[in-house]
């Protein structure tokens, strides 16, 4: 129970990801809300398993992409809470497209819940949190290894990647660390059926560890970065992805 006592907020944490990652630090004694767009009943869920093994949590609705939004988040979870220790941004979404295919559309979709939402909530979470908070972001193995077809998405993991430096730089004089990590070829309902067939087999083979990642296999580092057994670690950007290295399709 290493986070027992503290507040830890999950963005996009209905399922996926981040809802593997609520569900741990839920299980190491934190107090999680489960932030969640659409997905009211996937959000429950995750809430009501966390309780099932004893532990604290709460689904909150917010559209991380709107400042409007943001800020109606923070100001409850200040309502609720009164402080804020672990923040895990992790709401985004992701768009495959050949370059003669991009829309202005698509690129702002991508950007303003991918990088934009990530600085929104940066910004009120650092009103509520005091020295030895942790600010995670979840990147991606795309930010130096793209895809073909996702240079937009690549493109939002790089600033991510950037952006968590930069913050760690900034935020450090005050007690708090930031650090990102970059899943790799992970199982999640947004990844359902992109890694049938040659493709997915071409990612196993490039995958040392031999098999696709699962939210299970991310969150357990989420947790490490989210204690006290990281506060020597700021400013890094962590692959979470079996080895991988040059994906290259």
């Amino acid at each position: 129970m290493k986070l027992e006592g503290k507040i830890a907020l999950v963005t996009g944490a209905s399922k996926g990801i981040g809802a593997g990652i609520a569900k741990a630090l839920g299980a190491s004694g934190a107090t999680v809300v489960v932030n969640y767009s659409s997905s009211k009943n996937d959000a429950d869920s995750v809430v009501a398993q966390i309780q099932a093994q004893g532990g604290n949590a709460a689904a909150i609705q917010a559209d991380m992409s709107k400042a409007a939004d943001v800020v109606r988040l923070f100001d409850t979870v200040k309502a609720n809470y009164g402080t804020l220790d672990i923040l895990v941004n992790n709401a985004g979404v992701a768009v495959f497209q050949m370059i003669d295919d991009l829309t202005e559309e698509a690129f702002h979709q991508q950007f303003n819940l991918n990088v934009l939402g990530y600085l929104l909530s940066v910004r009120e979470a650092v009103k509520l949190m005091g020295p030895s908070a942790s600010i995670i972001n979840i990147s991606s193995i795309l930010s130096t290894d793209p895809y073909l077809a996702s240079s937009v998405y690549s493109a939002t993991k790089g600033a991510v990647d950037t952006l968590t430096l930069a913050l760690a730089r900034e935020l450090g004089p005050r007690g708090i660390r930031v650090n990102a990590i970059l899943p790799g070829h992970t199982n999640t309902p947004a990844t359902d059926g992109n890694f049938a067939g040659e493709f997915g087999e071409k990612l196993i083979a490039g995958t040392p560890l031999g098999r696709f990642g699962e939210p299970e296999d991310i969150a357990p580092l989420a947790v490490f970065l989210a204690g006290e057994d990281s506060h020597w670690v700021t400013g890094e950007s962590i692959r979470a992805s079996g080895g991988v290295r040059g994906v290259g399709y």
